[in-house]
């Protein structure tokens, strides 16, 4: 089926929705059928279904129309792109080349821990995970030969744990057979030790004769010089058989302490990829979704107060919607705006009331060693310009402020500087860590 219709319809609304909604909901779609009588759009989750279905349904029949199609019925389903990756047991038991793959070896035992719950379906895809997101789809497309090892690095609760465990979850229904360990680094330092003091057997043969290793939260191997010599040649091992290596930390390789060069240079080998807080959209998708498997619809106006005023992460969001469904549960009501405005002030008390302009600017100056004035000042050196730019970014993307009032607040005149700079640290914050990391660490310090 030719997709240019709709390639037509998704450039003409990548210039008129913010990019964080385009990047969320428009990006991953696809035209699946297109007739007389209907018409069928895929759409990544059910917050995009609906957000298509209520918002923006007209516009879409607009731009149909204009590029020559009337259909009756325009229907949107969710459909994820994992779906529709298909991997034969032939093609992981022997990689191309003569490679040994997953199947290539018949396991004695299965010790998978992994949670099913945790599946890429499941998992809530936007402009601050896409990237991790996409390099998972391609571990589980080519298992051991693409991104390996796979290193995702962010703070607490931004769905590391999700993603490496849907990955091992996705490849074990692709191949049954296949030996995936899933282990945090306690557990593997904990059996490295019982190995050593106990001369208990089986250390290597256990870890060494996976097919996939995901390890969570490999930064509290730091310091801990022998497990680290342990997992150096389980790494090794591994890899130079083509298996699967998938780690997860809360900061990048360089960044963790008393690591030993040569680990750490292992670890830099494959992809590493950092995963952001995600961004109001992505809230917003993640409480439908969470509720809507719950068996209860949140209107539009609980879900965007709770996105709006819940920031820090996913396990936080989650924790304060599970809190709400229960008690509306308990109490035979429906959710609404005044019950989460309670479950959300227990959580806000320990955190300023309200988040201003001028807080952000003092943060980001604050960050960077700077004073207000400075930062607000017209001087154009470049250890002030970036700051600047950064300011002008939160501003626009915590307090969703117009560029003419960014610019007021920082005290221009012409607002096309803050339009130039957003848009700059957006491109930056696609290609450069060190840009990623800044804005991670302010947005941290102004929900501390």
């Amino acid at each position: 089926m030719d997709q240019t219709v709709w390639k037509s319809v998704v450039g003409e609304m990548e210039v008129e929705v913010p990019r964080g909604s385009f990047v969320a909901w428009w990006q991953p779609t696809k035209m699946l059928a297109c007739s007389e009588e209907l018409t069928t759009i895929a759409v990544p989750n059910v917050f995009a279904k609906s957000q298509f279905e209520k918002k923006y349904d007209a516009k879409i029949r607009e731009l149909l129309a204009s590029n020559g199609v009337t259909p009756k019925k325009v229907e949107y389903v969710i459909e994820s792109t994992t779906k529709r990756r298909v991997i034969s047991r032939e093609t992981t038991a022997t990689q191309p080349g003569g490679k040994p793959g997953l199947g290539a070896r018949k396991p004695a035992h299965d010790p998978t821990a992994l949670n099913p719950r945790y599946t890429l379906d499941s998992f809530i895809v936007g402009g601050s995970n896409d990237l991790a997101y996409s390099a998972c789809q391609a571990v589980v497309s080519e298992p051991g030969d693409k991104y390996n090892p796979l290193f995702l690095y962010g703070g607490v609760g931004l769905g590391k744990t999700h993603l490496m465990q849907a990955v091992g979850n996705a490849i074990k229904a692709n191949d049954p057979e296949a030996r995936v360990l899933y282990v945090s680094t306690e557990t593997f330092v904990n059996e490295f030790l019982d190995h050593i003091r106990y001369k208990k057997k089986g250390f290597e043969e256990k870890y060494r004769g996976a097919d996939v290793l995901i390890v969570d939260d490999i930064q509290f191997i730091a310091g801990k010089e022998k497990t680290q010599e342990a997992f150096f040649h389980t790494f090794n091992a591994l890899r130079q058989a083509n298996k699967q290596i998938i780690i997860s930390s809360d900061k990048p390789p360089r960044s963790i302490p008393t690591l030993t060069e040569r680990l750490r240079s292992r670890l830099e080998w494959g992809m590493a990829i950092d995963i952001q807080m995600p961004d109001y959209e992505t809230r917003c998708a993640i409480l439908k979704a969470k509720s809507s498997a719950a068996g209860i619809e949140l209107d539009s106006e609980t879900v965007e107060y709770l996105a709006t005023n819940i920031k820090t992460n996913i396990r936080e969001l989650e924790g304060v919607l599970n809190q709400i469904l229960a008690h509306s549960e308990m109490r035979g009501i429906t959710p609404d705006v005044s019950i989460a405005e309670g479950f959300v002030g227990n959580v806000k008390r320990m955190r300023p009331h309200y988040l201003t302009g001028r807080q952000i600017i003092d943060k980001t100056a604050r960050y960077f060693q700077l004073s207000v004035d400075e930062i607000c000042s017209p001087k154009r050196s470049k250890h002030i310009v970036m700051p600047r730019q950064i300011a002008m970014y939160l501003l626009r993307s915590e307090l969703h402020l117009s560029f003419p009032k960014i610019a007021q607040e920082l005290g221009r005149k012409d607002h096309t500087t803050a339009i130039h700079s957003v848009e700059k640290i957006e491109k930056a914050l696609k290609l450069d860590f060190a840009v990623r990391e800044q804005i991670a660490e302010i947005r941290e310090k102004l929900y501390a």
